[in-house]
C-alpha cells in the first residue's frame, strides 16, 4: 500500500471536497481519500499496482481542479 499528498488548487466550497472524493475513491485501487479544503490538499491510500499517481492526478484535473 501507498501513501500520498497531492495539492489541490481550484476548491472552493464542500462540494468540491466531495466531487474529488468521489472522484479518487471510485479509481480501482484506491483504499482511502482524505480532501481538506483548508489545506487545499489529499491524502490518498492506493495499492500502487492497480493504480499509479499519474492516474489520481488525472482523475482530478478530469473533474476541473489543478493537482501537483
Amino acid at each position: 500500500m501507498s501513501d500520498t499528498i497531492i495539492k489541490i488548487d481550484g476548491m472552493s466550497c464542500q462540494g468540491c471536497v466531495k466531487n474529488i472524493t468521489g472522484v479518487l475513491t471510485a479509481l480501482r485501487g484506491v483504499t482511502a481519500a482524505e480532501v481538506s479544503l483548508e489545506a487545499a490538499e489529499a491524502r490518498v491510500s492506493f495499492d500502487a499496482a492497480a493504480v499509479s499517481r499519474e492516474a489520481l492526478l488525472g482523475a482530478i484535473e478530469d473533474a476541473g481542479f489543478d493537482a501537483s
